[in-house]
């Protein structure tokens, strides 16, 4: 029995001084930014010996994955509960792209691991790395996104020939990813022109999620007459107007 617990609480301690080891990364990797963050920056910040650093992972790259790995558990944690409150499979859709954006906006670094997540190329994958627990995350999250974009298909708030439900929920993200990243790197931009972030990130996403709508539930185009005709070509002898 003794011998058990002392195995159990050696799993604890190890497993702890893991979790303190990512803790580390986050602050240096976040300050430093992950380029130019070293190992031996972590391993100070954890307040460890380097050597302890590399017992637990073996490169800059695994330490980040670990903390793809924790951002992506919140966000399934965020989305399962988003969907939750919300009746019909549209609605979840909708709850659950409000929820990114809060993520985003809430957990900035996180959000920044991710998006250098998503430009990372995997070439062999092995079953038990970290990599591999950061596609599994990923996977268990768009797992939500199809549950809900099934249910909708199921109660008639989303059409039901829109696609395959796997596609649709990695265009969703591709799509309100891309969004909230273009308003965090333009937000320069999106004030000179007048534009407010909270206004355009929510317009994307019903931009987004407008393809998703039965026929009936479509915004009809205008009649003919009222649509703004385009400009006739300019006469040849008229100069080009520039654009």
């Amino acid at each position: 029995m003794s011998a058990n617990r002392s195995q159990v609480r050696r799993r604890e301690e190890k497993e702890q001084r893991r979790e303190e080891i990512v803790d580390a990364a986050e602050i240096v990797f976040q300050r430093q930014g992950y380029a130019t963050a070293k190992m031996e920056d972590v391993a100070r910040q954890a307040r460890v010996s380097r050597a302890l650093v590399y017992l637990y992972f073996r490169n800059k790259e695994e330490l980040y994955f670990a903390i793809c790995v924790r951002a992506l558990h919140l966000i399934r944690e965020r989305f399962v509960a988003a969907a939750a409150a919300a009746p019909s499979g549209l609605e979840k859709i909708h709850a659950i792209g409000r929820a990114y954006v809060r993520f985003a906006g809430d957990c900035p670094g996180y959000f920044h691991a991710l998006t250098h997540l998503e430009s990372h190329k995997p070439t062999e994958v092995a079953p038990d790395s970290i990599e591999r627990a950061a596609l599994d995350a990923g996977k268990a999250v768009h797992g939500v996104t199809i549950a809900a974009l099934e249910q909708g298909m199921r109660d008639g708030s989303i059409r039901k020939d829109a696609g395959d439900p796997l596609m649709l929920a990695l265009s969703l993200w591709a799509f309100s990813h891309g969004a909230i990243q273009l308003s965090i790197s333009k937000k320069n931009l999106f004030a000179d022109v007048g534009v407010d972030l909270a206004d355009f990130t929510q317009a994307a996403l019903r931009f987004g999620l407008r393809g998703l709508l039965p026929p009936t539930d479509l915004v009809p185009e205008p009649p003919s007459d009222a649509r703004v005709r385009a400009p006739s070509p300019p006469r040849a002898r008229t100069p080009r107007s520039r654009r």
